[in-house]
């Protein structure tokens, strides 16, 4: 799902953000489970539900529960803010969106690094904390994002197949940008 204004202003906090994510990659959970997850109030939890189902990113799951305990889930596998338009017209609006999601990423990296140690040797040995730094052009930038996203598209499955006995959630976590503090000036054309 694309994320357009109306979104984007209801992912602008951090703890919408976390809950999106909690749902979509756990599945459906009632405020209170999310609350303690979370660390926070229910009451908190609930009102930030709300705002996201008014959003149409979660929705009740009327499957599950009882009267006494409303259960969310989800509405997409997952969204993204591909709109420069929108990123320069809401420019708090979307650094607030990509600061809470890009702290969400590091809180999930930094918990699997400290689970490092204790995971068994074949999944510490798959695992990687890497980065790297290229001198790219923007195109060729875009170019490496897209070969990227075809790369992980092929290995994406749907919650509804079978999966492998081993096989356990990873967090693929790509990230691609112009080095902070770099000059921006466009070279002349030779």
């Amino acid at each position: 799902m694309v994320i357009d204004a109306a979104i984007l202003k209801a992912l602008a906090h951090p703890m919408r953000v976390r809950l999106v994510g909690l749902l979509r990659s756990d599945g459906p959970a009632t405020a209170t489970s999310l609350a303690t997850r979370l660390g926070v109030n229910s009451g908190a939890t609930s009102y930030h539900l709300r705002q996201l189902a008014d959003a149409g990113l979660v929705t009740e799951d009327d499957t599950r529960g009882n009267a006494r305990d409303r259960w969310w889930r989800a509405v997409h596998r997952g969204s993204y803010l591909d709109n420069t338009d929108l990123i320069r017209q809401e420019p708090e609006l979307a650094g607030a969106f990509l600061h809470s999601v890009m702290q969400a990423n590091f809180d999930r990296a930094a918990r699997a690094i400290d689970e490092l140690p204790t995971l068994p040797r074949a999944w510490s040995d798959a695992s990687d904390f890497s980065d790297f730094t290229f001198q790219l052009t923007a195109r060729q930038l875009k170019e490496l994002r897209e070969e990227l996203y075809e790369v992980l598209d092929r290995y994406r499955t749907e919650p509804s197949d079978e999966q492998p006995r081993n096989s356990r959630k990873v967090s693929v976590q790509l990230q691609a940008f112009p080095v902070s503090g770099e000059r921006h000036e466009i070279p002349p054309v030779q």
